[in-house]
């Protein structure tokens, strides 16, 4: 099956910088849409960043500072994260929407997870 691994995530202090990336490795014949969830203690998993159709959406809350990228031929993305501050500390997961053979359907994979903590 298909796995994402997510990675660079840490501790950064505000006014920072951080680079995250996800990997998706196995059976894949197409992917439709490659982003970012993240969820803080007491709050809801929320949508931070997608790729979808060449097209890019953001949450209001980081417009103007993330980015999303993505390298069709690798199968990853890349959120680079710029002028971070403690509301953006949350585990950050990387979610891809998959097709595996064509004509099939599209099944959604996560991945574990990774920490992102902005000191002040």
């Amino acid at each position: 099956q298909v796995q994402l691994v997510e990675s660079g995530g840490g501790l950064v202090q505000a006014g920072g910088s951080a680079r995250l990336s996800c990997a998706a490795s196995g059976r894949i014949f197409s992917i439709n849409a490659m982003g970012w969830y993240r969820q803080a203690p007491g709050k809801q998993r929320e949508l931070v960043a997608i790729s979808s159709g060449g097209s890019t959406n953001y949450a209001d809350s980081v417009k103007g500072r993330f980015t999303i990228s993505r390298d069709y031929a690798k199968n990853t993305v890349v959120l680079q994260m710029n002028a971070l501050n403690p509301g953006d500390t949350a585990m950050y997961y990387c979610n891809a929407e998959i097709k595996f053979r064509p004509g099939g359907p599209a099944s959604y994979t996560w991945g574990q997870g990774t920490q992102v903590t902005v000191s002040s």
